[in-house]
């Protein structure tokens, strides 16, 4: 049996840690897990091998372990099960070679362009997805999203970035800054700033820089992942309020990698959120991992032309983020930890109403929300309840929206007080 018991991270240590480990656990929770739920993400089996017998190891240790873990070459594959239970949005598209859209994100039929980053990121916030990934340094990474009938790859080399899309055999090249120049390489607008985006450790580290005295974080335990030995790093919400219930991280007990990142909705049920590796290596990935050229009779896409081209086309008539942010009204996070909402303040009805739900486009609007949505009524007045099993909204019909990893009544709650 292993000989690690639950210990719990409390508000008192503070004062006894390094600035490291408080930097590790110093922020507000909630909108940074909700982003990661949203925006990215079981294995079977989920813990093989059993629980291997570890020295004993505080939670303020582990955490530090992470903190200092600085891994720069590894490669494997990552198993991401996202189940956030999102509704199916009328005319969604998919399958292979179907992910596509221009650079700049609008659809643009025939032109090879089908190989856009950020639409077929999109595709991991829901199902289950296998990905290879292998990294050297920050200038060399690669992740392929292997799809039953397609395999979809983004390869960073130097200043050089792919994404090919084999289902369509289209590959869009991009150029980044020259490390020369002062600046570092860097990734296209949408993508992971290292093409990580997925794995377990960019996760565990949203995670644990969101912990505070919000949070309770303990050592539960050991487990074998993907044949490595590993701690059990066991995050919990202590505000009744948030939607979460626990983040489960497995960390390597060697160098403190994050293996895989479970979370899982108070609700109970399947997790919401479940990333791992099925295997890891930790040696120099072979230099041609990072060389890719474009297979004979694919179509190449110029992705800083694109771009720019898009910029001219549409730059003039697209609104700044200070535009939309005027029109909104703004958007503001009010609460703390894991019950924080953010609110954004829109002008007129924010929902369909009256004559607008009797027929046409107005109508069809109108139930569409009545069949994903539900009325509520408060001292704010009235307005309409979204739900997943993670992050839920009440949009009123004022038009003010209030979206959070919370749960229905702590939104209502919200919107009450601000009325």
């Amino acid at each position: 049996m292993p000989r690690n018991e639950p210990t719990e991270v409390t508000d008192g240590w503070d004062g006894e840690r390094s600035p490291r480990r408080r930097k590790a656990v110093r922020y507000g929770v909630p909108v940074a897990v909700a982003g990661v739920a949203a925006a990215t993400i079981g294995l079977v089996p989920a813990f093989a091998g059993g629980s291997p017998d570890l020295p004993k190891i505080s939670a303020q240790d582990l955490i530090a372990k992470v903190a200092k873990s600085d891994v720069q070459q590894l490669s494997g594959t990552v198993r991401v099960t996202t189940d956030l239970g999102l509704p199916s949005l009328p005319g969604a598209g998919g399958g292979a070679g179907g992910f596509g859209g221009a650079p700049g994100g609008g659809e643009k039929g025939g032109d090879g362009a089908s190989a856009a980053p950020q639409n077929k990121l999109m595709e991991l916030a829901s199902g289950a997805h296998t990905l290879r990934v292998a990294v050297d340094g920050p200038d060399k990474q690669r992740v392929s999203i292997v799809d039953k009938a397609a395999e979809y790859s983004l390869v960073h080399h130097g200043n050089e970035l792919w994404a090919y899309d084999s289902g369509s055999n289209t590959a869009v090249r991009s150029t980044a800054p020259d490390s020369r120049s002062g600046k570092e390489h860097r990734a296209p607008e949408g993508l992971p700033k290292d093409l990580k985006g997925a794995t377990p450790q960019d996760l565990a580290k949203q995670a644990l820089e969101a912990a505070g005295d919000t949070t309770s974080v303990t050592v539960d335990g050991t487990a074998k992942v993907a044949g490595r030995d590993a701690y059990q790093l066991l995050i919990k919400p202590k505000q009744t309020g948030s939607t979460v219930g626990s983040i489960r991280v497995a960390v390597d007990a060697e160098n403190g990698t994050p293996l895989k990142f479970t979370l899982t909705p108070k609700s109970g049920g399947a997790a919401a959120v479940d990333v791992g590796y099925t295997n890891v290596d930790f040696a120099k990935p072979a230099a041609s991992t990072f060389d890719f050229t474009p297979p004979k009779g694919a179509k190449v896409v110029d992705g800083d032309k694109e771009r720019a081209t898009a910029q001219r086309e549409h730059g003039k008539d697209a609104p700044s983020r200070k535009e939309l942010a005027k029109d909104m009204g703004g958007l503001n996070v009010i609460g703390k930890g894991w019950t924080s909402i953010a609110t954004i303040k829109g002008e007129g009805p924010g929902l369909p109403s009256g004559k607008d739900k009797g027929e046409g486009a107005g109508g069809d609007a109108g139930k569409f929300l009545d069949s994903i949505g539900d009325k509520v009524n408060g001292s704010f007045g009235s307005g309409r309840f979204f739900s997943t099993r993670l992050v839920n909204a009440l949009v009123t019909d004022n038009g003010t929206v209030y979206v959070g990893a919370v749960d229905k009544q702590t939104l209502i709650n919200a919107a009450n007080a601000a009325k």
